[in-house]
């Protein structure tokens, strides 16, 4: 298990962390994203493909809130990972933000874990 760090990004509102954990980039968002903090995990993402990682876990354990802005990076992302052969993989969603999702309809189009151990194992 390869704990090192990829990147990090910071706001007031957001802090997104990101490492590797062998094939996979794991991308843990903390506190609010929203359409002002959406380019705060948008650019670590995008990142992350540019290296190489097409598969993505997005660990939603320390995410309080997420908006359509928010939402509509994630799609964007899963596109450009599915084109490249990988996925997205959401892990640890807290009920508020698996609300949006359930709403949306977007739980559908994500694979979705309960943990973030299970989506590494998966």
């Amino acid at each position: 298990m390869d704990r090192g760090t990829v990147g990090s990004a910071q706001s007031g509102r957001l802090q997104v962390e990101v490492r590797e954990e062998g094939p996979s980039a794991v991308v843990t968002p903390a506190g609010e994203l929203d359409h002002h903090t959406a380019d705060l995990l948008r650019e670590p993402l995008e990142n992350c493909l540019e290296k190489g990682f097409a598969r993505l876990v997005v660990d939603c354990s320390r995410l309080e809130f997420c908006d359509s802005t928010g939402l509509n990076v994630l799609l964007g992302v899963r596109l450009r990972a599915e084109s490249a052969g990988g996925g997205v993989h959401l892990a640890g969603m807290l009920p508020a933000v698996a609300r949006v999702f359930e709403i949306t309809g977007a739980d559908a189009v994500f694979t979705v874990h309960d943990t973030l151990e299970a989506a590494l194992g998966d």
